[in-house]
């Protein structure tokens, strides 16, 4: 099966077609996400709460991403991997944003790279990439390398024409050349009406279902980040117990002598 497109993701708008994506850190998930059928796999500057233990997106820096979107690199061969251009990798300016989304392809095999915000300096930014042959997935709604100035993870687009300019930049996001856009922690009939308006494809996390796909963080979806619990995440398994009892099980199994038994030793 060949891999996944930008391209491909327009059809998929355009046929109605609902667009999984699933965000990945490693090697070894990234070849069960692929494995499994996820049109888009993310590796996330999310790996700074989710892989490092960090507080927020902020401390990732362009090697951390190269590192890990290396190794997911490696083990997909299906989907369209995406990686998110961290903190300050492109903000500075024009130059800084197309050295390192060049990095980001060129180190890592990755096919396209993700920024956040809309406004107009974003968009020449996005335009600026584009126009070079660097693919851009932008990203409105809550912008998690916003949380400070945001106040926090909350829900955008609901305050007085908060809805209005997200439509703007949207749009403008789109006239840059942004080939799709997530759509973070956004009222669903607000993003019901962005994905309407929009020829790209638009992708959820906390957005509905009027989205034309969705993405999760994957440990977040398979249990293994506990205490992690918002309105919009649904849990599809419950890899944190199971790791868990294997564990105790394991540590149980050494302490009574159990393990290692003869079958598992070299005569």
């Amino acid at each position: 099966m060949p891999r996944k497109t930008i391209r491909d993701l327009r059809i998929m708008k355009e046929r109605g077609e609902p667009i999984a994506a699933l965000t990945a850190y490693d090697y070894l998930f990234a070849g069960i996400v692929d494995a499994a059928g996820v049109d888009v796999v993310l590796v996330g500057d999310s790996l700074g709460q989710v892989v490092l233990g960090l507080d927020s997106t902020l401390p990732v820096s362009v090697d951390d991403m190269i590192r890990h979107a290396s190794a997911v690199c490696r083990g997909v061969r299906q989907a369209l991997v995406v990686v998110d251009m961290p903190f300050l990798s492109y903000q500075t300016s024009r130059r800084d944003a197309i050295r390192n989304a060049g990095r980001l392809l060129q180190e890592t095999g990755a096919a396209a790279v993700k920024l956040e915000g809309g406004s107009p300096r974003m968009a020449d930014t996005v335009q600026a990439l584009v126009e070079i042959g660097i693919p851009v997935m932008a990203h409105l709604g809550f912008t998690p390398q916003s949380v400070h100035g945001l106040g926090g993870a909350r829900v955008q687009g609901r305050e007085a024409g908060g809805a209005e300019r997200m439509l703007e930049d949207a749009e403008r996001l789109q006239q840059a050349g942004a080939f799709s856009l997530v759509l973070e922690l956004v009222p669903g009939p607000l993003a019901r009406s962005l994905s309407a308006a929009l020829q790209i494809p638009t992708i959820g996390i906390g957005a509905g279902a009027g989205c034309d796909g969705q993405i999760l963080v994957l440990p977040d979806m398979l249990g293994l980040n506990a205490g992690f619990e918002p309105r919009f995440l649904r849990r599809f398994a419950d890899l944190g117990a199971a790791a868990s009892a294997g564990v105790e099980s394991y540590v149980h199994a050494v302490r009574a002598g159990e393990y290692p038994a003869t079958e598992h030793t070299f005569e």
